[in-house]
């Protein structure tokens, strides 16, 4: 009875396992800093990302420099010398795209620059005597700065996906600079994955509400928040744990290390802040969004294996130790001391192996899906803290199309409609010439027009 009970098994089912999933895990890039955290990612349901730098590439680019109404006194070479002056004291990625579009410009860091300060929202100083802030409309408004006819031209170049940054000098503004960051070409693939695996998905982000629906749009998350600071970012991790949600929070910079520490797996971008990797219980060494999927399918896959060992250990014990202490010697039924040994180290060996297989676990390729939207996407503004479920904001519109001639073009246009993200229940009437349709929240009507251009006809909106 002693030989055969030995509890190797057991013993051996969960570290076995674990030390193999960690290796897999390193074997595909992503670092796994615990056991627990292995554990941990299998039964995470929402997932929260960061947008610069962890959805997208993490490398903006100053595209366009708007002069405000109120900024006839200061031509565009001293604006890019006290922007410059300003941005050149701040490690953010956009405080770096300005940098570089100033140095391009032939800006030098020749100004005295007094109280620098990062508050919520952006930045501040005196530069060469000058009161300068950079950062969000938040910010202007709270410093009492007025937009003017500046903020529709930010609403616009937010509606494509870019970042408006508002730069004020001596309490008016003096211009917007308009920031744009390409999405990484695997993050659609990597919201698809984790949908796929019954995962709500959540974007959140200190960039304007318009942004962050726009990039929200071609990744297809769940929902979005916007106009967050870190603090805040944490205080919604810690909201949804309360609501009793296992999360995940993926980020790559100081102002995300509260909210990765917050987490119940805190997973860093490799590329990301030595802060931010700190702070991580996983980190993805090839900055791939995709590897969130991947590192919590191979978390299952562990735990699978955990759960086959431990029965099968258990599933010996309660077979074995009745026949070695005699139970069935009445009907004949004995096992020799040999024979139990041997069955013992079998046990210990089956384990192991079972564990083993899991070197030959590969991640699954990434869906192809052609509607990312999500039924019951939301997005939330932080600034006016609403919430907008998108399954509750179906609208119903009509388009005016021209050129179409036969049941040829009513396919090719209606193909086209339903291609567009958040579109459904397309219906193209060729006698009269209109298409009607069911769209989100987030469908623009250019997005529709566009459709339409693009498959050969003209439309307009009803």
């Amino acid at each position: 009875v002693l030989v055969i009970s030995c509890p190797c098994a057991l013993g051996l089912a969960t570290p076995t396992a674990i030390m193999v999933g960690c290796g897999r895990g390193a074997a595909n890039g992503i670092l796994i800093k615990s056991a627990e955290a292995l554990e941990q990612a299998c039964t995470i349901d929402t997932v929260v990302m960061d947008k610069t730098g962890t959805v997208t590439q993490g490398h903006p680019e100053v595209t366009e420099l708007k002069r405000a109404d109120g900024a006839e006194g200061l031509g565009q070479a001293e604006l890019l010398h006290l922007a410059y002056a300003l941005e050149h004291k701040s490690e953010h990625p956009l405080a770096s795209a300005i940098v570089a579009y100033a140095e391009k410009a032939g800006a030098s860091h020749g100004a005295e620059v007094k109280d620098f300060s990062q508050v919520p929202g952006g930045l501040s100083a005196t530069v060469d005597g000058c009161g300068v802030f950079a950062g969000n409309g938040q910010l202007m408004h709270d410093r009492g700065i007025s937009l003017g006819t500046s903020k529709a031209f930010a609403d616009e170049v937010s509606d494509e996906g870019k970042t408006p940054l508002f730069f004020a000098v001596d309490g008016k503004l003096a211009a917007v600079i308009v920031i744009a960051d390409v999405l990484k070409p695997t993050s659609k693939a990597a919201v698809a994955r984790l949908r796929a695996m019954g995962v709500h998905t959540l974007l959140l982000t200190g960039d304007a509400m318009r942004t962050a629906a726009s990039v929200a749009r071609q990744v297809g998350v769940d929902e979005v928040v916007a106009g967050v600071l870190p603090d805040q970012k944490e205080r919604k991790v810690f909201e949804l744990q309360k609501a009793g949600h296992s999360v995940a929070m993926v980020g790559d910079g100081i102002n995300d290390a509260p909210a990765l520490a917050r987490a119940d797996v805190g997973i860093a971008i490799g590329a990301g802040t030595d802060v931010a990797i700190g702070s991580a219980d996983i980190v993805l060494m090839h900055s791939d969004p995709a590897d969130v999927a991947t590192a919590m399918e191979l978390s299952r896959a562990t735990l699978r294996k955990i759960k086959t060992g431990l029965f099968w250990a258990l599933f010996y014990n309660v077979l074995c130790i009745p026949v070695a202490a005699g139970a069935f010697a009445p009907l004949g039924i004995t096992i020799n001391p040999m024979i139990g040994a041997a069955a013992m180290g079998f046990s210990s060996v089956f384990v192991v192996l079972n564990a083993l297989l899991l070197r030959t676990w590969k991640p699954r390729e990434a869906q192809s899906v052609t509607d990312m939207s999500a039924p019951g996407a939301s997005a939330t503004d932080n600034a006016g803290s609403t919430t907008i479920k998108q399954e509750e904001a179906i609208s119903h519109k009509t388009l005016n199309v021209e050129g179409m001639m036969c049941a040829h073009c009513v396919s090719h246009v209606t193909e086209a409609l339903e291609e567009v993200r958040g579109v459904k229940n397309v219906h193209v009437d060729l006698d009269q010439g209109k298409a009607e349709l069911d769209a989100g929240l987030l469908v623009k009507d250019a997005a529709l027009l566009k459709a339409v251009k693009d498959a050969g006809y003209k439309a307009t909106v009803a």
